[in-house]
């Protein structure tokens, strides 16, 4: 079955307390010059091929579920 990648990624003007966090431990560690920024990757599964009908409801379904687009962008990449 073909996959299908949607990432989500919270805007850039939001803050982002996780990858804060993990920026935070990275420098404590001794790893300087990193920012990290933290999202969600969701792996779909299509059942067929994926056609520019498909790719366009898995932009509907990433925009209307798996993404708050107030506060976050997203990418669909097949």
């Amino acid at each position: 079955m073909p996959l299908v990648i949607v990432n989500v990624m919270p805007k850039p003007e939001i803050l982002d307390p996780q990858g804060k966090a993990v920026t935070g431990a990275l420098q404590r560690m001794g790893h300087d010059g990193f920012t990290v920024r933290q999202g969600k990757r969701f792996e779909i599964e299509v059942e067929g091929d994926v056609t520019e009908a498909r790719l366009a409801e898995l932009h509907t379904l990433a925009e209307s579920l798996l993404a708050n687009t107030v506060i976050e962008n997203f990418e669909v990449v097949a």
